[in-house]
């Protein structure tokens, strides 16, 4: 009979990718992948750390796991397990610690564990088994990999691991470590595997996406990466995960214009419209560069959807520092806005910064905000009515009483289509019109 595995994720599209890879791991080692429900023999979940909240929801999931099958092994692995500070290794809910750049060790990791277990008497404690490495003295990329994915369409790939930043509020360098670059050909032997399997959009993705290369020496870089993709035959698209603006030049805009596949869809992390908190955030730029940033690209495309990040209530962040941001996403009207209310984050600068903002200013400022993004949001989606577009479509929905398939044209507008016939991982150009619900356009061939 099969062991069976289940894996849960938590955070980011980094952490996705990496719980994906080990999930193909076990399959290959024999196990039958089961969700996450109670009766697996082994439970993996991929931790996140990026806030105190995002800390205590690893635990809960670990401890779930544990009480769902008190007789499984329980893997605690990733970003919680490197900044706890020692209390993982006391949580009775777990017996594996599988720390960043390990994760591909965790067939052997598991295998070392039952051997010790079976060796130990019924009644004693088989003690918390740790494989971890000074993530943050490691030049070391890990190697994972994916061949395929579950809905066929669209695949996110790991090119880069790390962090040189240090923004005031962030703890990922401490958890992920300095900037580690993939391999240009290990990039493309995955892209082929993936292209083979049907898979049509693929999205480059990383810790900090835009220091792809800062590691591999002169001549490679994110462009350069880009352009290698593009020639893979059968893929038809590519995604860019988040970017910092400073990546975004003219050259690199305008290169990017001239590869046909590369989707005119850009996130680039800007976190305050306001100069003093982008300071005390230590970004490393201004609201003013950023504006110059999304005109270049504005320039260089044809309506490219631009998307953003914003934290309110940053300590000291004041009334008035606030309004200066509003006002900024107002002008400037990007495509979607991703509001934070800031959290805390134990092991920051801005843990212990002075004028920590009261709870219900944040939550009023992030109202505001999520009001003036669904405003920005519904103009840029009227800009592209009676435009053509590309879809393509991913999957069957019921929309209204009625069957659709539905898709994202390449700047990530979601539109649909009658189900007429099977439109599943396919590509149709057509006209945008007002669509059967909010947010979803219809595509007329």
């Amino acid at each position: 009979m099969k062991k069976r595995a289940a894996l849960h994720n938590l955070g980011c599209k980094v952490n996705a990718y990496e719980t994906e890879a080990m999930r193909q791991l076990l399959e290959e080692d024999g196990y039958e992948i089961v969700p996450f429900e109670p009766g697996a023999d082994v439970y993996v979940i991929n931790t996140c750390t990026v806030t105190n909240i995002a800390d205590r929801k690893s635990r809960q999931m670990l401890h779930k796991a544990r009480k769902m099958n008190p007789d499984a092994i329980v893997v605690a692995a990733g970003c919680y397990v490197e900044t706890a500070d020692g209390g993982v290794e006391k949580d009775p809910a777990i017996d594996i610690i599988l720390g960043n750049n390990q994760k591909n060790q965790l067939v052997s990791v598991i295998r070392d564990f039952e051997q010790k277990r079976a060796g130990k008497r019924a009644e004693e404690p088989s003690g918390v088994m740790t494989k971890k490495i000074d993530i943050n003295h490691t030049k070391e990329y890990e190697n994972l990999i994916i061949d395929r994915t579950e809905n066929r369409t669209r695949a996110d790939i790991k090119v880069q691991d790390g962090c040189n930043q240090f923004c005031t509020y962030c703890i990922i360098p401490f958890a992920r470590g300095r900037v580690r670059s993939r391999d240009t050909q290990d990039v493309l032997q995955e892209v082929r595997a993936l292209a083979a399997s049907g898979c049509q959009e693929i999205v480059l993705t990383g810790i900090h996406l835009s220091s792809y290369g800062v590691d591999l020496g002169e001549g490679m870089d994110l462009t350069a990466l880009i352009e290698a993709v593009h020639e893979v035959d059968g893929i038809s698209r590519i995604r860019l995960g988040s970017l910092e603006p400073g990546i975004v030049t003219e050259k690199f805009a305008y290169t990017l214009a001239e590869l046909p596949k590369v989707c005119p869809h850009f996130h680039l992390s800007l976190q305050s419209g306001c100069d003093t908190v982008l300071k005390r955030m230590n970004r490393r730029y201004t609201s003013g560069e950023f504006r110059e940033k999304c005109e270049l690209l504005r320039e260089a495309f044809t309506l490219p959807a631009l998307t953003t990040d914003v934290i309110v209530g940053f300590p000291g962040e004041t009334e008035e520092e606030f309004a200066v941001t509003e006002e900024f996403l107002r002008q400037i009207k990007l495509y979607e806005t991703h509001i934070f209310k800031y959290s805390k984050r134990q092991g920051t600068r801005a843990a212990v910064m002075p004028d920590q903002v009261d709870e219900q200013v944040k939550a009023f400022r992030s109202e505001r905000l999520i009001a003036l993004g669904e405003e920005n949001r519904l103009a840029f989606e009227e800009s592209w009515m009676g435009r053509e577009a590309e879809i393509l479509f991913e999957e069957k929905n019921t929309i209204a009483g009625k069957e659709y398939f539905t898709g994202y044209t390449k700047e990530y507008i979601r539109a649909a289509v009658l189900a007429d016939r099977d439109y599943a991982n396919e590509t149709v150009r057509g006209i945008l019109t007002a669509g059967p619900a909010a947010h979803i356009c219809t595509l007329k061939e």
